[in-house]
């Protein structure tokens, strides 16, 4: 069984980064998803979809991997850059002019 272990991305709803610090085991499909016919929503024959294991770091998620015996692929995320700002920095006059003014 393939499985995907990854940290989860910070939503567009939050302003901070509560839920990002563990990491996620979640299965791959097995089958392929398609509309149901009756409702048009979207269904799988899979059930594993659906469960996503929650652990408090990569090397513990990749022990559970291996201790089941099933292949992982860790993801690995791009390290946030802050670039400091200022509010005087929008009428600096020794900036590249953008747009039409």
């Amino acid at each position: 069984m393939q499985v995907r272990i990854y940290q989860p991305a910070k939503t567009a709803m939050q302003s901070g980064r509560a839920k990002t610090h563990s990491w996620i085991l979640e299965y791959e499909l097995a089958t392929a998803r398609r509309p149901e016919p009756l409702m048009g929503w979207t269904s799988s024959g899979d059930t594993l979809n659906q469960v996503k294991l929650t652990f408090d770091s990569a090397e513990e998620a990749i022990a559970y991997a291996t201790r089941k015996g099933w292949t992982y692929e860790v993801i690995t995320h791009n390290d946030r850059i802050v670039r400091p700002k200022n509010y005087a920095d929008n009428f600096r006059t020794d900036r590249p002019r953008v747009g039409r003014f």
